[in-house]
């Protein structure tokens, strides 16, 4: 099996819970294994204590994002590509895995596009057009640098920094980023490991859904889940052949969620 396994930010803040990392060790030895971060958290606290305070946006569908100018945009590269994803490696070398980090940059793994102007409700509750900044729209992904990797028996740890038409670096998704990744690796799965266990829809946890469920439920659900179930659908029609919402904290997460045990699923069926 072919997987791609986003780390959310709760898992990233500190080091990586022991089980997961256990988890990891065991079935790398089994399955190919591609790991995307985040950590918007992390980025604002360092750009905070670098005295660059964070703009954040919002659009007419009431999506929250950062404001990327050029000083943000190598503040986000510094901590993703740097201190995020070397922890990360770190880490995952301590537990005796072999790891390499990579950003979108590295062999073209993440193309987006800049998107020139945004869309944004301003603080009078108005429509206005502001200048993109340095704000990506994903594209695609290239797998030979992953691929490499992987024969090599490296976990390869992407950072969702990508590489925009003029090769400037691009703020992307994070759950955007690991979608176009398991799509440019033909994945057989793509895992969004967060701080909860899945997606819970009027009180009740969901455990399985199928595409267009999880299109139906869009307009239920809170933004963090709502960017995830986004992707995952995405990730479906792209080809991907299952999406699971996990929780990376417990005993065997990632074992559990393949075994669609105490996840919520989004499946062609």
């Amino acid at each position: 099996m072919k997987a791609v396994i986003k780390l959310g930010g709760d898992l990233v803040k500190g080091q990586l819970p022991a089980e997961l990392l256990a988890d990891i060790s065991k079935l790398s030895g089994r399955h190919e294994l591609i790991l995307v971060h985040g950590g918007g958290d992390v980025v604002t606290e360092i750009a905070t204590k670098l005295g660059k305070e964070q703009k954040f946006v919002v659009s007419p569908d009431g999506i929250r994002s950062r404001y990327t100018d050029r000083e943000t945009m190598d503040i986000f590269t510094m901590v993703m590509c740097g201190m995020i994803a070397k922890k990360l490696v770190e880490t995952l070398a301590r537990a005796g895995i072999r790891a390499v980090s990579l950003s979108g940059l590295d062999g073209g793994v993440l193309r987006a596009s800049r998107k020139k102007k945004l869309l944004i409700i301003n603080d009078k509750g108005r429509k206005m057009v502001i200048d993109g900044g340095y704000t990506g729209k994903m594209l695609s992904s290239e797998p030979s640098a992953l691929t490499a990797l992987l024969s090599k028996g490296f976990i390869p740890v992407v950072s969702p920094v990508a590489m925009g038409e003029e090769s400037e670096p691009l703020n992307v998704d994070s759950d955007r980023a690991a979608t176009y990744v398991a799509m440019g690796m033909k994945a057989d799965a793509v895992l969004f490991l967060t701080d909860v266990k899945g997606l819970t829809l009027d009180g009740r946890f969901v455990e399985k859904l199928t595409v267009e469920q999880a299109r139906e439920s869009l307009p239920k659900i809170g933004f963090g889940m709502q960017k995830k179930i986004l992707a995952g659908i995405e990730a479906m029609e792209g080809g991907v052949k299952e999406v699971i919402v996990a929780s990376g904290f417990g005993t065997e997460p990632l074992t559990a969620a393949l075994a669609h045990a105490g996840c919520t699923v989004i499946s062609s069926r």
